[in-house]
Parts: C-alpha cells; sequence; structure tokens
C-alpha cells in the first residue's frame, strides 16, 4: 500500500477568513511584533476584523479612520514601515484603540484592496515597543500575504471572519 502524501500543513484554507487567520498567525511568528491586525475600511470608521494573539486587541474596536495609522500610510503620508513611529512626523502623537490602550511604538502596514481597487482595509503589525531598522526586510513578506488576501476578496461582498 502506497504511503499518503503528507500535505495537511499545506492544504488550502477552507475559506478567506480561515486564510486571513492562517496569515495573522504567520506573520506573528515569521515577523515578529506584538500584534498583527486585519481591519475593513468602512466610510469614515476602521474596525478590526481579526487579530492575532487575540487577547491583545479588541476584535470588532473601531477607531475613526482619520486617526488611524493605517490612513497615513494609505494616503502616503507615511511609510509601510516605521521602526520608530515617534521619529515620523504622520504617525509622531497618533493613538490607537486596537491595542488595549499602549502606544505604538513600530508600525507595519499595507493595503488590502479590492478586484475594483478600492481600499478594503489593511494588514498591519504594531508592537509598544521600537524595532531595529532590520525590519524592514520583511516588508516583501507582509506586502505579498496582503496581495494574496486581497485576490482572494470576493468582488461581490466584504467579509467578516468566522466566529464573529
Amino acid at each position: 500500500m502506497a504511503a499518503l502524501p503528507l500535505v495537511d500543513d499545506v492544504a488550502p484554507f477552507p475559506d478567506w477568513a480561515a486564510a486571513a487567520r492562517g496569515s495573522l498567525e504567520f506573520l506573528h511568528r515569521v515577523v515578529g511584533l506584538d500584534v498583527w491586525m486585519l481591519t475593513h475600511l468602512e466610510g469614515d470608521q476602521q474596525t478590526v476584523l481579526d487579530a492575532h494573539p487575540r487577547d491583545e486587541v479588541l476584535v470588532g474596536a473601531v477607531v475613526p479612520w482619520d486617526q488611524s495609522f493605517c490612513r497615513k500610510m494609505v494616503a502616503g503620508m507615511g511609510p509601510r514601515v516605521a521602526t520608530v513611529t515617534a521619529a515620523i512626523p504622520a504617525y509622531h502623537g497618533l493613538l490607537t484603540e486596537h491595542t488595549l490602550g499602549e502606544r505604538v511604538a513600530a508600525y507595519v502596514g499595507v493595503p488590502l484592496v479590492t478586484h475594483d481597487l478600492q481600499v478594503f482595509g489593511s494588514l498591519c503589525g504594531v508592537s509598544a515597543r521600537a524595532q531595529p531598522r532590520s525590519l524592514a526586510r520583511h516588508l516583501p513578506t507582509v506586502e505579498m500575504t496582503a496581495r494574496l488576501l486581497s485576490t482572494l476578496l470576493p468582488a461581490d461582498s466584504p467579509l467578516l471572519p468566522a466566529g464573529r
């Protein structure tokens, strides 16, 4: 009898929400930072759809888009990687409701984009501690992860992770 191939660890995710959750876990493990989030932009509010680790962020938390690190990044006012947010004028002094009241000292964020090139939200990681400049080497991994998640977004409806 032939042995079955060992493919469980690379089997497709059952849906977009599971792929998003797996991506957050992967980025936390590989890139680091305190917490990774997947957010959705609706009108003038940004909502956390999922996060890893979950006990670091209130899933469902909402922040005004005009007070968001991600808005500054999407608008090109701040970089996708900020190892010391206090050194970036666009990010200096911003607070976030996402991370249970802690200041964000380092930020990595990439937009999630719908098939018609509208901003769906963002894939972002934050840390309460400044990070070394070498963090920037992970940007291509985060960008590719965001692009894959954007590709998997259905054209006809926004998705929320399972279990909400």
